[in-house]
């Protein structure tokens, strides 16, 4: 009997020994989950974000890696964490059967001489079993000028040779202009406004390469897109004669806003052949000031907010003086943006205060989709002093005209006919097609020879609605 006990016992551990011993065969498989690991723009110094790779045993026993190795070492512009261990290299890594382990990655580029992006480059090589593995790491760094709570209080003229990197926000202060001259990439991290109590001029040309950049720093995949990824530019009260020429602002909190001014003789703010899109919670923000536009696009912007207290395209409140000229303001509902509010919101109160109000829309489009706003165009008169004219513009409504409104020579409820919306991948391109009603629809001189692209807007009799000109 105990004979029998005895090859029992041994038999179970036989068989436990097989079952827990390492598979050394060469033909043993390893799933690694990318062979490419790839950081789009870094700039120097900052850090990216942390990408990751999986290494599975697809065997049905433990595999033991020899080696998971970072090939630059410890002078490599990668860093590794190897299975919740930071480390440039790990030995003897032990995997269950058909189990994984992790191993993040992240990249800091040190400053280069040169201008232009670079490329940086590195790999991870995986041995087991006398096979070897890589994964190659490739991050397009990018030099800048690093802007740490900075205020300008002397008049600056910025160079367009490196991009602004701002960190903790740039002021400019009362009485000085910062100008900024084409080609200038200006790149905010997520708690830096731009904030302007005395003059920015911005200095953008028509070609892409040479309008001026507004954004957020983070430029990977999973953010460059998102809205909200910095707060804005805001023009505060004691802010005077600014002007933004080809300028580009993306992926705001609030994009652009104007603080009081509406009494200058000057424009606070002019904007002219500016875009401003998908900007969380307003796109632009008027606040009993003045603000003239010439052939803007301001589209996708606004979120989920209360009517009149953000959400909007375009937000105007407590009064004041505005001539738009030649602007799409088009929102479609998408996965950033629910559409909730109308495009274009109008009072002239603020809180319990009051004040005139004049509005001019000449040669625009006002148009959403999707969502649940029901009229594009909405306003809110308590005072008497309150003007708004839609002269030649296509604009959305449910049933009724907006109050109090003076409407000239215009497009009810019409499809403007844009060139490209897919939302669910988030194409918009807002030319205009063949066919549009936009098409020649405005009036027959324009304050402005060019259009948003710098194309002639002299092709016909009459000018098209909106930001762009359908070219012959």
């Amino acid at each position: 009997m105990k004979w029998i006990i005895t090859i029992f016992l041994l038999s179970i551990l036989l068989f436990s020994c097989k079952k827990e011993s390492f598979i050394t065969d060469i033909d043993a498989r390893i799933t690694i989950s990318a062979d490419t690991l790839k950081f789009d723009t870094v700039f120097t110094t900052t850090g990216s974000i942390t990408q990751f790779f999986k290494i599975r045993n697809d065997n049905n026993q433990k595999l033991r890696l020899s080696g998971i190795k970072l090939m630059g070492g410890a002078s490599s512009s990668y860093k590794l964490n190897i299975d919740g261990q930071a480390a440039t290299e790990a030995t003897s890594v032990e995997l269950a059967a058909n189990d994984s382990l992790y191993v993040f990655v992240k990249v800091t580029i040190d400053p280069n001489a040169a201008n232009l992006p670079f490329i940086v480059q590195d790999s991870i090589k995986v041995d087991f079993n006398g096979n070897t593995r890589w994964v190659q790491l490739q991050a397009y760094g990018q030099n800048a000028r690093f802007l740490h709570n900075q205020k300008i209080t002397s008049n600056t003229l910025w160079n367009n040779q490196l991009p602004y990197v701002i960190l903790g926000g740039l002021t400019v202060d009362t009485f000085t202009t910062l100008t900024i001259p084409r080609g200038t990439r200006i790149y905010c991290n997520a708690n830096s406004p731009i904030i302007v109590d005395g003059t920015l001029k911005v200095n953008g040309e028509k070609d892409s390469v040479n309008r001026v950049y507004f954004r957020g720093d983070r430029l990977d995949p999973d953010y460059r897109d998102l809205p909200g990824g910095w707060p804005g530019i805001i023009f505060r009260s004691t802010s005077r004669e600014n002007a933004l020429n080809f300028a580009v602002v993306k992926n705001a909190y609030q994009g652009v806003v104007s603080l009081n001014g509406a009494s200058n003789t000057i424009p606070k703010l002019t904007l002219n052949e500016c875009i401003i899109d998908n900007a969380y919670d307003i796109g632009l923000l008027g606040f009993n000031t003045s603000i003239t536009s010439r052939n803007c696009l301001i589209s996708n912007c606004g979120n989920d907010a209360a009517l009149g207290q953000g959400g909007s395209n375009l937000l105007i409140l407590g009064g004041g003086n505005y001539v738009f000229n030649n602007a799409t303001l088009a929102t479609f509902g998408n996965a950033y943006n629910v559409h909730k509010n109308p495009v274009v919101y109008i009072t002239d109160a603020a809180g319990s205060s009051q004040a005139a109000l004049n509005v001019v829309f000449r040669n625009s489009i006002i148009y959403g989709e999707g969502g649940l706003a029901e009229d594009e165009i909405v306003t809110n008169k308590v005072g008497t002093a309150f003007s708004l004219r839609l002269d030649s513009v296509l604009y959305k409504v449910k049933a009724n005209d907006p109050a109090n409104t003076v409407i000239t020579n215009s497009l009810k409820n019409q499809n403007p006919v844009f060139d490209t919306i897919n939302t669910s991948r988030r194409s918009f391109d807002f030319h205009l097609r063949a066919g549009s009603p936009c098409i020649n629809a405005g009036g027959s001189t324009a304050p402005n020879p060019v259009d948003l692209d710098g194309r002639t807007r002299l092709v016909a009799t009459k000018l098209d609605l909106g930001c762009y000109e359908k070219q012959p």
